[in-house]
């Protein structure tokens, strides 16, 4: 298993996947055919996405890779700020490029639906859990996870 590590540097923003090959080309690094197409993969889904999604190809849209280059390839991407990973659940970290990181999450932890907030509908949430324990919460790296309305419905259980 491969543990990410969350990166505390700026987010920098590309508009495009030209624009980020600029940025890391600017920085001194290759941009080899395996690492191009990750950021096109990137570029091509507009919700976080996991390494072995992207190594797979993106369901045929993009050619297929090695997942251990993938993921190096996004490590060294979130080094330089212009990729973010979050968690959602159980399952493998999702990428997303910097930008769109600044929505918040929500996560089905039975079907793994993920949903995608503006910061400002998780501030009554935020709130509750700052005069809980004083502590300022964030819901980009960690989603909130339960249960969507679907599955509320069908009568499922959140794990507690």
């Amino acid at each position: 298993m491969i543990v990410t590590v969350a990166h505390h540097v700026a987010p920098v923003v590309a508009d495009d996947a030209e624009a980020a090959v600029r940025i890391l080309r600017a920085d001194g690094r290759r941009v080899t055919a395996a690492r191009r197409r990750v950021i096109e993969a990137l570029f091509a889904v507009d919700e976080p996405v996991s390494a072995e999604r992207i190594a797979d190809g993106l369901d045929g849209l993009l050619p297929r890779s090695d997942v251990a280059s993938t993921y190096r390839n996004l490590e060294t991407l979130e080094q330089l700020g212009l990729v973010r990973h979050l968690h959602v659940g159980h399952g493998p970290g999702q990428y997303v490029l910097a930008g769109r990181e600044r929505r918040e999450f929500v996560a089905c932890e039975r079907c793994g639906a993920l949903a995608a907030l503006e910061p400002a509908q998780l501030d009554g949430v935020r709130a509750a859990v700052r005069a809980a324990t004083g502590f300022e919460a964030r819901f980009s790296h960690f989603p909130i996870v339960g249960l969507c309305a679907g599955c509320a419905r069908e009568g499922g259980h959140a794990h507690p």
